[in-house]
């Protein structure tokens, strides 16, 4: 007898009943469809080789196809024994077969989907895995569903997963749990899917029903977006950025300086300077906070120097002098410099334009221009007067600003 005869006859021999399979034997012939026996017979060979228990498995399945103890404990059985191996070992491959024959009368189980699942996603099988996935999902009820996500989420972060794959999963996974959307943006920022990260933020935002999860409030948000925007402005090409941040600096009364900063900062990094310039005045004539002028004040002065150093460096280089240019660009930042105090008084009125004092401070930074005092004043009287004034007894009002410069109109 050749090697290969004999061991042919060696596995015939381990598969064929002993002596003590008679009892079991002679009890299933009679009835097959008893599960105590079956399973006390698999039991009982415990020691025997790894074939001859699957072949038992196998027979006890195919008179008990719909008993799920069956099923968990094979397929239990096999997985332990390819633990360690390569997801091309035939082994694998015969124990992710067994899983689909389990799963023609196990699909309503989602311990077995899941584990499964675990099995194909431990061997970076992605497209059989995406389909399981989606297969498990229609079959199993929608209350059973959050323990399916939880391991599909893990599985589309993992490396190897198309980003687009991804945003798929997450779009439909969001339709069942849209407060989740912070975790969505997340994996997008993570992929540089820009575009896409800012578009789902501004209908975060745009939703006053959204509660963020990660403890976020609505103006952590608009920042966040904000940052997005300015540093990603080609990616955000097709949305209203303007509209959209306008919107943001509408809701709130104040903290909106980076609002305003990140606006012009679109602007700038897409070249448009003059109207990155418009943003800055708008932002500085409407802001109500000391604290937010700065921002915005500060952010202009930057971007003013920025532009006079490089035109310097520029006339440096080129042969044709370009000096009334850069007497331009400096007389824009003097200027600028110069509207401060003017800019600052601006805001503090906005607060409480009932401020006597303030009033009266606002008329000593034009001391050589009467003309402009005598508007200031007419403003503050304009105003408003009354019990809202201050820094004045309750029977007096703005109309008792009196001055020589009054007097003299």
């Amino acid at each position: 007898m050749g090697p290969a005869a004999a061991a042919g006859a060696q596995v015939i021999d381990d598969l064929m009943p002993t002596d003590e399979d008679l009892l079991y034997e002679e009890e299933l012939l009679r009835n097959p469809y008893a599960l105590k026996m079956w399973c006390r017979y698999i039991s009982a060979r415990m020691g025997a080789p790894a074939k001859r228990r699957y072949l038992l498995y196998e027979r006890a399945l195919r008179s008990l196809p719909g008993s799920y103890k069956l099923w968990a404990a094979y397929l239990k059985e096999r997985r332990t024994a390819v633990r360690g191996m390569r997801a091309d070992h035939p082994a694998v491959e015969a124990l992710n077969n067994t899983y689909e024959r389990a799963l023609v009368n196990m699909h309503k189980m989602p311990r077995i989907w899941l584990d499964y699942l675990e099995l194909l996603v431990q061997q970076k099988l992605v497209t059989k895995a995406r389909r399981t996935f989606d297969r498990a999902l229609t079959a199993l009820p929608i209350t059973q569903h959050d323990r399916l996500w939880i391991l599909y989420l893990k599985f589309i972060r993992q490396d190897g997963v198309p980003a687009e794959t991804a945003v798929r999963v997450y779009r439909r996974y969001l339709k069942l749990e849209p407060e989740h959307a912070e975790e969505y943006i997340t994996y997008l920022k993570a992929k540089d899917r820009w575009g896409e990260a800012a578009r789902k933020l501004a209908e975060v935002l745009d939703d006053d029903s959204f509660r963020s999860l990660e403890g976020k409030s609505k103006h952590a948000l608009w920042l966040e977006l904000c940052e997005i925007i300015t540093k990603h402005p080609r990616q955000v090409e097709g949305m209203r950025v303007d509209a959209i941040l306008r919107g943001g600096i509408r809701k709130f009364t104040d903290e909106v300086g980076r609002l305003w900063t990140s606006l012009a900062d679109y602007y700038i990094r897409r070249g448009m300077f003059e109207k990155a310039r418009d943003v800055f005045e708008e932002g500085m004539s409407s802001v109500i906070t000391v604290h937010d002028f700065s921002l915005v004040f500060d952010a202009l002065t930057q971007f003013e120097e920025s532009l006079l150093t490089a035109k310097m460096e520029q006339a440096g280089d080129a042969e044709v002098d370009d000096g009334d240019d850069l007497d331009l660009r400096l007389a824009r930042l003097e200027h600028l410099m110069a509207r401060r105090p003017e800019l600052l008084s601006s805001v503090i009125l906005r607060q409480n334009p009932h401020n006597v004092a303030e009033w009266h401070k606002r008329v000593k930074l034009f001391p050589n221009n009467p003309m402009k005092q005598i508007l200031t004043y007419t403003e503050a009287v304009k105003v408003g007067s009354g019990p809202q004034a201050t820094s004045l007894p309750p029977t007096a009002s703005l109309h008792s600003l009196n001055s020589p410069v009054l007097a003299t109109r």
